[in-house]
């Protein structure tokens, strides 16, 4: 199954945050840490951001939404 990266500026429009509150979200433990594609090059996987939309849609708490982000971040470690 083909998987999209979603560079900074798609996951700016994708969210609706700005640059510093993805950043600080990721340090709140809100938002999964980005991949690295590079030396100086990050993203993150599209399923990702959309399930982390669909939960702030649904009104999750934050406790919620961090267990979905360890979630998130443990199949990706699953994956590899």
């Amino acid at each position: 199954m083909p998987q999209t990266i979603f560079r900074l500026p798609s996951v700016k429009i994708e969210s609706g945050y700005s640059r510093s509150t993805i950043y600080l979200r990721i340090s709140q433990g809100l938002w999964t840490k980005q991949v690295s594609l590079g030396p100086r090059c990050v993203g993150w996987p599209a399923h990702e951001v959309a399930e982390l939309n669909a939960a702030r849609i649904a009104g999750k708490t934050d406790d919620e939404i961090r267990a979905l982000v360890l979630k998130l971040e443990s199949a990706r470690k699953a994956a590899a």
